[in-house]
């Protein structure tokens, strides 16, 4: 059964399109079938992956996923690209109350394509986020190493929360993950204690640093692993994609 990651953080510029890319990648390319789900109306996951949104959402059409998903670049990765028309935004909303979403059954639908699903999710405590956490298994938190990074972090728990109670057993806490990370900075060392401190086990041991790499990648349509594959930031995210495969 495919592992579905829903990479959310209500908090805007933490590294949740970039994780999301840049993780599915490393797993693709360590052999595991993986699919992005880009549900973000800003639709970053799929430009930066080198193609174009849809004018229609392939979730609204109800287009059966093995026809809606692209394959990219890179072996054994597809996506399925997202729209930025506000209307299918609402309409995939929508079913975040019902007892099996719009996004949920269509991930079942095909669900033995793949080995890993991540699903990127826009920087909201809305309804669409809730719909991603209702169609997954594991909850992928990425935190920036600032000083606000904590602050809502109980208001997405307590979404999280609310999500498990609904369909008790399916959704877990899969990880949180630290990005632009400097360690030179007094900050980051503090931001870093305070969450494994307060998280523990689920915080990954990777830390993803703080590289210009990562962020020019997205403009050249590709993952930091194949734009700068002898960066900090692809070493980063390699090193999470072996973190990641051994908490099966």
């Amino acid at each position: 059964m495919a592992r579905i990651f829903c990479i959310a953080n209500q908090k805007g510029g933490v590294g949740k399109t970039t994780t999301s890319i840049n993780l599915a990648c490393a797993l693709a390319k360590a052999g595991e079938r993986t699919l992005v789900v880009d549900l973000d109306p800003q639709c970053n996951a799929t430009t930066g992956l080198g193609l174009a949104p849809t004018d229609r959402h392939p979730l609204v059409l109800n287009t059966a996923l093995s026809d809606a998903v692209v394959r990219c670049e890179t072996p054994h990765l597809e996506i399925l690209r997202g729209s930025r028309s506000y209307q299918d935004v609402e309409q995939l909303a929508r079913g975040a109350e019902q007892p099996l979403c719009v996004l949920a059954r269509h991930l079942e639908a095909g669900m033995t394509q793949y080995d890993y699903v991540l699903i990127d999710c826009p920087p909201s405590l809305g309804a669409l986020t809730e719909t991603a956490l209702a169609a997954s298994t594991e909850v992928f938190m990425p935190i920036q190493c600032e000083y606000f990074a904590m602050e809502g972090l109980t208001q997405m728990i307590e979404v999280i929360r609310r999500v498990m109670q609904r369909k008790p057993g399916r959704l877990q806490f899969g990880g949180i993950v630290l990005t632009m990370y400097d360690p030179t900075l007094e900050l980051t060392r503090e931001v870093d204690a305070e969450v494994r401190d307060f998280f523990g086990d689920v915080v990954f041991r990777t830390v993803i640093p703080r590289d210009v790499a990562v962020a020019e990648a997205p403009s050249h349509g590709r993952s930091v692993i194949d734009y700068a594959p002898r960066s900090r930031g692809a070493r980063g995210y390699i090193e999470l994609c072996l973190e990641v495969l051994e908490r099966v």
